[in-house]
């Protein structure tokens, strides 16, 4: 959309009950392409550095360096988007931080994923629908997961996680936890919508 630029608001003709009509002067040889003005932004915004705090206990390096496949590989694993940056810190504040001041420090297992990292990973992920690509877009600049927010799985050491779990449902706001045994890591994610599903996995 192509908008016009105003030259000046000037307030005119001020009525007994104090309210004001507003003038609008417009140069119409001054135009924005919004959407062109947008990317720019979004271009030019400041990721925060990996060890920039994400919560009051991690940092962004913690979910994006955590994972077994991108410890063994290698693989840059960066989200480029900064909405992205922004869900795994509200996944952070809403859930992990929570879950860490009631028992302590946590084991992240796998957090964010990269599509150059997801090609490598060989099962047991869903990218379009488990949130752990957060906020990121496929080549075609559709969101790889239509749910957005973002994922991440923990396991607290010497605690039961059907207990955890079970913590984390009671008190928490959360999109999706996936259960997958007492001693294994569970999977909680946080989005827009938050629909705070429960799933059994086997």
């Amino acid at each position: 959309f192509n908008f016009f630029s105003w030259f000046g608001i000037h307030l005119c003709e001020q009525s007994i009950y104090g309210s004001f009509r507003i003038e609008l002067n417009f140069h119409k040889e001054i135009k924005f392409d919004l959407t062109k003005l947008e990317n720019r932004i979004l271009d030019n915004a400041v990721l925060p550095s990996l060890d920039d705090p994400c919560g009051r206990f991690l940092n962004y390096r913690d979910f994006i360096e955590c994972g077994e496949t991108q410890q063994r590989t290698g693989i840059l694993n960066l989200p480029k988007r900064p909405e992205s940056y922004g869900a795994i810190n509200a996944l952070a504040t809403m859930v992990l931080d929570l879950v860490i001041e009631e028992y302590g420090m946590i084991k992240l297992t796998y957090g964010f994923s990269s599509p150059e990292l997801s090609r490598v990973i060989m099962a047991r992920i869903a990218p379009k629908i488990d949130q752990h690509s957060a906020c990121e877009l496929s080549r075609q600049s559709m969101p790889i997961c239509s749910r957005q927010g973002a994922a991440v799985d923990f396991i607290v050491e010497d605690e039961s996680m059907l207990e955890v779990a079970q913590w984390i449902a009671k008190h928490c706001e959360f999109d999706r936890l996936y259960y997958y045994g007492d001693d294994r890591p569970v999977h909680v994610s946080a989005g827009p919508e938050n629909n705070g599903a429960i799933v059994l996995m086997k």
